[in-house]
């Protein structure tokens, strides 16, 4: 292993499912090589928390500063397993890129909120730590989301127009074209409808490979009220999303008029499906019709119902990032690696073509072991 080039990265995202963590050798920041990766359940307490606090409740205080500290002992036992795993090298490691928990984002209001406890952290693992990475674009009047597009672009980019789709809670696009800066943006859900409708239904935490899904029909009408009920579809970006529009709420109201009609779950989540591939076919159609190939990371590229839909809506070819020699689970924790070393070497990953931010501006905060 290269000495000084050595980050982990550790992800937990909207999907609230798990910890993704990656120790990765950036000796060359365009070629990361993955040394150990590990992923660790969320602990159900936990996740029912995080979901929890997404909407107002009483004493969030209290329970946001413990779920962090609860969330920043999730890191330290992944922590633990990449060391393990690499041979207990801690003095090696330059820092931990650790993202936090986001449970509200709300730009246009000023704040983003990712609960962490990134102090904790440091403390436990004795590793210098790097977070905090939305908060400087969010103050440079950006959206402070998507973070990853800088790093796609460093490994992804091709001699072909490419996008890099990430399909996690939320789905968000990074469009790669030769030669132009990168940008990228939220599309709108992607997991986050369909294991919420899944959970509520069958009791299961997600449709696997979408075969729930498969046993039912995308419902015309029902798709068509859930695109163009949303004003948010049609914003240009840059733009960026959560579950703070995304939720039980939002899908409930318009629900409502098609389960009075006796419309069967099956078809509700074939059309929730059918509602994530269609945004991310419109989004690239109306603000990137030169790509060429989409390449998918994140939960959902594991769905191969939803893969195969995709391409469908698309009408260009779909592959997962593993075909890119990263595996798609380990995408964004990778991503959060490259962050701390890009905050380290004072490089700037907040791009104003990608968050409409006044001004790029370095990510992170560090804190100190």
């Amino acid at each position: 292993m290269t000495s000084g080039a050595l980050y982990i990265g550790l992800m937990s995202g909207t999907s609230t499912d798990g910890v993704d963590g990656v120790l990765a050798d950036l000796a060359d920041p365009h070629h990361p090589l993955i040394r150990a990766h590990v992923s660790l359940p969320m602990p159900e307490p936990l996740r029912q928390e995080f979901l929890a606090l997404n909407t107002k409740g009483s004493n969030e205080l209290q329970r946001a500063a413990l779920a962090g500290n609860a969330l920043a002992r999730l890191y330290a036992a992944a922590i633990r397993e990449l060391l393990e795993q690499s041979g207990n090298i801690a003095q090696s490691i330059r820092a931990v890129g650790a993202h936090g928990q986001t449970v509200r984002h709300d730009p246009a209001a000023g704040y983003t909120l990712q609960i962490n406890a990134p102090a904790l952290l440091a403390e436990l693992s004795g590793i210098d730590v790097i977070a905090d990475f939305r908060s400087r674009d969010v103050a440079a009047g950006g959206q402070g989301a998507p973070l990853v597009p800088a790093f796609h672009q460093a490994v992804f980019s091709a001699s072909i127009p490419r996008a890099i789709l990430n399909l996690g809670g939320i789905g968000n696009v990074t469009l790669l074209h030769p030669g132009e800066p990168v940008r990228g943006f939220d599309t709108g859900p992607a997991n986050v409808l369909l294991d919420l409708w899944c959970k509520e239904k069958t009791g299961q935490a997600y449709d696997v490979d979408g075969r729930w899904a498969a046993s039912g029909r995308s419902h015309p009408a029902l798709l068509e009220a859930l695109l163009r009920q949303e004003p948010w579809f049609d914003l240009p970006p840059p733009k960026s999303t959560g579950r703070d529009l995304f939720n039980h709420a939002w899908l409930a109201q318009r629900l409502a008029p098609f389960l009075a009609q006796g419309i069967a779950d099956t078809d509700v989540q074939a059309t929730l499906q059918s509602l994530t591939a269609r945004t991310v076919a419109e989004a690239i159609e109306r603000h990137a019709p030169a790509i060429r190939e989409v390449w998918v990371c994140g939960g959902g590229a594991l769905n191969s119902a939803l893969m195969s839909e995709l391409g469908q809506a698309l009408g260009r070819p779909v592959h997962p990032t593993s075909g890119l020699n990263i595996p798609v689970q380990l995408v964004e924790a990778l991503a959060f690696a490259w962050l701390a070393q890009a905050y380290d070497q004072g490089q700037a990953a907040g791009l104003p073509t990608v968050t409409g931010a006044r001004h790029p501006s370095v990510l992170g905060c560090r804190y100190p072991a």
